[in-house]
């Protein structure tokens, strides 16, 4: 089984990239937070936040994706806008094209109302995310030169981690130098 989440990236494009908000992010939607970046581009970006998650179970709806979900298999709050949209990705081996849209390799997002056995001969992983996190053209530039994020590589377990109130500090730590001292902030700077 071939499963990959890496490509080639468009220059100057965050997609399929981390956010990772640079402590103290102002806006409590976004302290702390590690965003998978889907798309962005001259209209604007879209990402899920990958360290939120609910408590809530799935709804009866998508009660078929369930067996499917990477633990904790639960709803995650992927941003503030349109919360009442869910939004899947998973992880597929051999996909059927009209069953999902592409994010990198092997991973994009896929249609709920769907079987997930006809999405793909496989599905590894998936995570279903309530809302979104969206920035219209050139917002998102302008909080990158303001320094309230940092664009870094995703790896393949960073979607679907089992240990998503961890994130934060391990895609930190991972980075060595000063980033990993970074991750050892405490959450209150004031205390510090």
């Amino acid at each position: 089984m071939k499963v990959s989440i890496e490509e080639t990236f468009i220059p100057g494009s965050c997609k399929g990239m981390l956010l990772v908000a640079t402590p103290p992010l102002d806006d409590p939607n976004f302290d702390r937070t590690v965003v998978y970046m889907l798309e962005h581009n001259n209209d604007g970006a879209v990402g899920v936040v990958l360290n939120r998650p609910l408590g809530e179970v799935p709804p009866d709806d998508i009660a078929r994706w369930e067996k499917y979900l990477s633990l904790p298999a639960e709803i995650f709050g992927g941003g503030p806008v349109e919360f009442d949209a869910l939004i899947a990705l998973a992880l597929l081996d051999e996909p059927d094209e009209g069953a999902w849209s592409q994010i990198v390799g092997d991973l994009g997002s896929v249609d709920l109302t769907r079987d997930p056995a006809l999405a793909a001969s496989g599905v590894v992983s998936a995570r279903v995310f309530r809302g979104y996190s969206g920035w219209a053209p050139l917002q998102l530039e302008d909080e990158l030169e303001e320094g309230a994020w940092m664009v870094l590589p995703a790896e393949a377990g960073d979607v679907f981690t089992p240990h998503p109130e961890a994130l934060w500090r391990a895609v930190l730590r991972r980075q060595g130098g000063r980033l990993a001292w970074v991750a050892e902030a405490p959450d209150d700077l004031s205390t510090n």
